[in-house]
């Protein structure tokens, strides 16, 4: 890991982007990294827009928010459209593999990942998208080990919903190619 990332999360309410960025900054935590993590969502609460953002350092943190990120994971179009200007110039972002990425937008700095597909068909529950998610951007950023990612997955869920979890976690992770999260990890350093 570099000496600091900063993460943000699009979506609808209800995709469950914000419990995503709570589990990374939990397994930070568990891997003994400094972290701080923050959220945003419209009234409308499930089915509006939702937005959570999480920073990584190694070093301690001083400003505790998201200007411009060098990773940006969204799951709506809308949330495609709002936040990817607001990529660092050299930014990455994984995009669910039925939006569209801005016209222009660098495919070197792209990742199309069929989270959504992957939860509803390969899981059989829509709702652990946002885990198939972590598991993706775990394996294409190389954050975390999956000992400390499980055990943040874990401290979030509910009760007697281990197993799938894993499933979606191990789909996510199914989901990235080696040579993708090399390519990843090199544009952000």
């Amino acid at each position: 890991m570099s000496e600091r990332y900063e993460l943000r999360f699009a979506g609808s309410g209800g995709q469950g982007v914000i419990l995503a960025s709570v589990i990374l900054a939990e397994a930070a935590v568990i891997s003994g990294l400094n972290t701080v993590q923050s959220q945003a969502y419209g009234p409308e609460a499930r089915g509006g827009v939702s937005k959570a953002e999480t920073i990584v350092s190694r070093e301690t943190i001083w400003f505790s928010k998201v200007k411009n990120p060098d990773f940006l994971l969204a799951l709506t179009q809308a949330s495609v459209n709002a936040y990817a200007p607001s990529l660092k110039e050299d930014g990455v972002m994984m995009i669910d593999d039925s939006l569209q990425a801005p016209e222009g937008f660098p495919e070197e700095r792209l990742l199309r990942v069929p989270v959504l597909a992957t939860a509803a068909e390969k899981v059989g529950k829509a709702f652990t998208a946002n885990i198939v998610a972590v598991g993706a951007i775990n394996a294409a950023l190389g954050l975390f080990g999956e000992a400390e990612l499980l055990e943040a997955v874990r401290r979030h869920i509910p009760r007697g919903t281990e197993e799938i979890n894993q499933r979606a976690l191990d789909a996510g992770k199914a989901l990235i190619q080696a040579d993708q999260a090399e390519a990843f990890r090199r544009r952000l350093g």
